[in-house]
């Protein structure tokens, strides 16, 4: 005869269970640190490019601060400029004028010096190839010394403050010969 088997109590069955439900509470924990490992890690990296664009903008405030002010002062330096080009070229012996002339000189080269220790920089593209950028074409001209699209006349100079335009330059540019008509082969 066979003895009869005792039966499992409720306890009994329910031990392998709980011994699996613990490493699956333990995984979970282990991923609910490492999602919340991430967050933190998200949130810090946002805070610190927050930042960072925070002290930029508090530089670039500062750097460009004088820019409007600037935009005035060209004006002023435009006039000093005419004002000298307008003097002819033989004052003579009248010794009233000259010193006016060099009075303006002085106060024009001044005026740049000040200027350029703000980091405001004249443009003067004569020679150079035109850039949209920093020129705007006021007219073409026929002239046969220098490339198509090379500037030959500057109407107004232009400036920069630092590494942006604060006003761009009046030029003429070099006109070109005109469209080139193509070539047809006859060898064949």
């Amino acid at each position: 005869m066979t003895e009869p088997q005792p039966k499992a109590t409720d306890d009994e069955t329910s031990a392998p269970e709980t011994e699996s439900a613990a490493p699956d509470k333990a995984g979970e924990a282990q991923a609910e640190i490492a999602r919340l490992k991430d967050q933190l890690l998200r949130a810090l990296a946002e805070a610190e490019n927050t930042r960072r664009r925070a002290q930029k903008e508090r530089d670039d405030t500062a750097k460009y601060a004088t820019a409007n002010f600037a935009k005035e002062m060209l004006s002023v330096a435009d006039n000093f400029h005419r004002a000298l080009e307008a003097v002819p070229k033989d004052v003579g012996k009248n010794d009233a004028l000259k010193n006016l002339v060099a009075g303006i000189d002085a106060t024009e080269r001044q005026l740049q010096a000040a200027l350029e220790r703000f980091g405001i920089k004249k443009i003067e593209p004569l020679g150079q190839p035109f850039d949209p950028n920093f020129h705007r074409a006021m007219m073409e001209m026929e002239d046969t010394d220098q490339p198509p699209g090379t500037v030959v006349q500057v109407l107004q100079p232009g400036y920069i403050i630092y590494d942006r335009l604060l006003r761009e330059a009046l030029v003429a540019v070099a006109k070109g010969a005109g469209p080139v008509a193509p070539k047809v082969d006859t060898s064949a």
